[in-house]
């Protein structure tokens, strides 16, 4: 009870202030590119959310634990949450003054990427139970090198990558995906640190990477 009840109160905080962030500043309820992207986000999490508590409890638990104990890894969260939120506001402005124009079919285009994105993530979820928000080894973590595994060795920033890149364009705002931009650097900021700790942590890491050579993207990174 005690988890369902911390699950439900992140969700619909997540989805409160999600929503302050986009229709404060766009001063209108009527920001359809909001409502579309609060739907396409918000009802795939909740739906995993119901799904990891009945099935994954203690993969839940980590997934809302938030903590960062890596100190390289404290200032990289903390921009990227920062990025954000200044590139919800930036569209919500954007929608308000009419700053730029984002055609209906790069929005549904959008909105298919932000979609495969998140079917990725949820992938990897099933695939990885030591999955964590966290950079760490944990007891008993074992190598994971099967499905997405098998092609890059971190599917989840792949995944990410893409609900980056999507989620602007989603709420119609190029000025958006211009602020969100740098948080691809981030992710691979965040990626060379934590392949430090598992090279350092984890038995067989160093032969995986042998093995899957591609970070984050095949056949490039």
């Amino acid at each position: 009870m005690e988890l369902l009840v911390k699950t439900l109160l992140a969700f619909f905080c997540g989805l409160f202030i999600t929503g302050a962030m986009l229709f404060v500043p766009a001063g209108t309820l009527a920001y359809r590119g909001a409502w579309l992207f609060i739907v396409l986000l918000f009802t795939p999490i909740l739906i995993m959310g119901m799904v990891l508590l009945i099935k994954n409890p203690e993969l839940l638990r980590k997934r809302l634990e938030m903590k960062e104990r890596e100190k390289e890894q404290k200032g990289v969260v903390a921009f990227s949450g920062l990025l954000l939120v200044a590139s919800f506001i930036i569209a919500g402005l954007d929608f308000r003054f009419g700053w730029s124009h984002v055609s209906n079919t790069v929005v549904m285009i959008a909105a298919v990427v932000l979609l495969i994105g998140y079917a990725l993530y949820a992938e990897v979820l099933r695939e990885n139970v030591y999955l964590s928000r966290v950079v760490e080894v944990q007891e008993g973590q074992r190598v994971i090198d099967t499905g997405l595994y098998g092609i890059v060795r971190h599917p989840m920033y792949f995944a990410v990558t893409l609900l980056y890149l999507a989620i602007p364009l989603v709420l119609g705002s190029w000025y958006a995906l211009l602020v969100m931009s740098p948080c691809i650097f981030l992710l691979a900021a965040r990626i060379k640190n934590e392949e430090k700790v598992l090279h350092q942590g984890l038995a067989g890491y160093t032969d995986y990477t042998k093995r899957v050579r591609y970070r984050m993207i095949p056949w490039i990174w």
